[in-house]
């Protein structure tokens, strides 16, 4: 039997699966899990990369006291953060965390030497204080100069398991600096930022083989010998490859955890005025495809109100307390920059409600209502905005990843949009890392073949549209807070 590990590591939380297919059937094994989180020290926001990488080992162990001898392994995790190493291949640096408020004016200051129009027309994507543009704009300059390479963070990840520098494309292409007609680092946007080009690694495909773990984690460490594969490392394009999406059905997916991802799968990038105006972005996929998609602020908002109250509910209790609350009663701009990173999520809501005329939601279940019902509204108002951007009707939602557990906030959206909701698999992240492993060694043909398997191996779930008493009212009140 041949088994395949994928390293999936978002913003709250990672883990090792095990994948393994047996008569046509795909399955899963959690190996090992580990939190994760940033750090505020001196008013920045770190995460701990060294931690990270240690998990990773102690995942490996556990699967060669699993009795797993031989594997192919796969990374991916959230985008956009980097590590500077010097030429000996050490850190220069601890690694910021993206919600760093470094950034704040950052976009505005780039925007005085290069036009916003100007970066989207060569790169196709949207402005985010966070991108990796304007975090290497606020970096230190005598830091940027010593480094020898630059790598995000699954590639610094890959080259501490195997020596190799790599800059992986599907990540990459979050930083804004890939130029769509080049393919390759924009020369302008690297002049802007004082780099040169041989500061960043070769851009790598996924598929790529990057050989094997070194001989020193092999020698200190009971490890199963690996053989490292390449996945598309930005989590969001594994969880797209690991989406079932129906063929013969124009369908849109949302990518639910910490974030929300709303978007298509195209051939080609769309990056038109329309679309920078929309703030729309195109991110590079594996196998020749553009993930066409809007951020929107997801499951952090009910991270932070669950953190907040002591984490003394589950995710699944507080969906179900809010389904014994009044909907649609308190509503929030959630993709509003106030809860990007605010002091306290819980004040931060009740303080939008009060400043806007609405109820102040006081109870865990209110709060939670106020967040789903608001999530869902933002959900119709992108994917309307994204049918006209793209010309082409949306007639199926598929929900992957974890949002795709909250039945009350997947039958919420059906509701609104009016269209049929399908969610799961809720994995569909180390699905679509497994996929690449897979095709890689040759067990599967394509991206097609791996779909099909997923879709056969998993159950998804079908959410059809109920009535909303008045909801074009409150599609009305939505709107007027945005």
């Amino acid at each position: 039997m041949n088994y395949h590990i994928a390293v999936d590591i978002g913003a709250s939380s990672g883990r090792l699966v095990l994948g393994t297919v047996r008569d046509g059937v795909l399955s899963l094994e959690e190996l090992h899990r580990f939190s994760n989180g940033f750090t505020e020290r001196e008013n920045s926001c770190f995460w701990d990369i060294d931690y990270l990488f240690d998990q990773v080992i102690d995942g490996l162990s556990k699967a060669k006291a699993r009795g797993i001898e031989q594997c192919t392994l796969g990374i991916d995790t959230w985008a956009v953060d980097y590590v500077l190493l010097d030429a000996d291949g050490n850190r220069i640096q601890e690694v910021y965390a993206y919600r760093d408020r470094r950034t704040d004016q950052m976009m505005e200051q780039v925007a005085e030497r290069i036009s916003p129009a100007e970066v989207y027309a060569k790169t196709g994507i949207q402005r985010l204080s966070f991108n990796t543009l304007y975090q290497l704009y606020a970096h230190a300059p005598e830091e940027i100069s010593q480094a020898d390479q630059i790598l995000l963070v699954p590639d610094y990840l890959y080259y501490r398991l195997t020596g190799r520098k790599i800059n992986e494309v599907t990540n990459a292409s979050t930083t804004q600096l890939l130029n769509l007609d080049t393919r390759d680092y924009d020369s302008d946007l690297l002049s802007l930022l004082h780099i040169r080009r041989e500061q960043f690694a070769r851009l790598t495909e996924p598929g790529e083989e990057l050989g094997t773990l070194s001989a020193a984690l092999m020698t200190g460490h009971d490890l199963p010998v690996c053989r490292v594969i390449c996945a598309a490392t930005h989590d969001t394009a594994s969880a797209v490859l690991g989406a079932p999406l129906e063929a013969g059905r124009t369908s849109a997916y949302i990518s639910s955890g910490t974030w929300s991802l709303l978007g298509v799968e195209r051939e080609q990038p769309l990056n038109n005025r329309q679309a920078m105006e929309a703030n729309y972005t195109n991110e590079w996929g594996a196998y020749g495809t553009y993930r066409f998609l809007k951020n929107i602020m997801g499951l952090w908002l009910i991270q932070e109100v669950r953190r907040l109250d002591g984490n003394r509910y589950s995710f699944a209790e507080l969906a179900q307390q809010a389904g014994e609350t009044e909907g649609f009663r308190s509503l929030i701009p959630c993709n509003a920059p106030r809860f990007l990173n605010p002091p306290n999520m819980i004040e931060e809501i009740r303080n939008a409600c009060a400043e806007s005329g609405q109820p102040v939601p006081q109870t865990t279940g209110e709060l939670a209502r106020c967040i789903f019902d608001s999530l869902a509204l933002t959900y119709l108002t992108y994917l309307e905005e994204l049918e006209q951007l793209t010309g082409e009707p949306v007639e199926l939602l598929q929900i992957v990843g974890g949002g795709a557990n909250n039945s009350l906030l997947c039958q919420l959206t059906a509701n609104v949009i009016g269209r049929e909701v399908t969610a799961g698999p809720t994995e569909s992240t180390a699905l679509g890392n497994l996929a690449v492993q897979m095709i890689s060694e040759g067990s599967l043909a394509d991206i097609k073949e791996a779909r099909a398997l997923v879709g056969r191996s998993f159950e998804i779930k079908h959410y059809f549209p109920e009535t909303v008493p008045e909801l074009e009212r409150i599609v009305t009140r939505w709107k007027a807070l945005q």
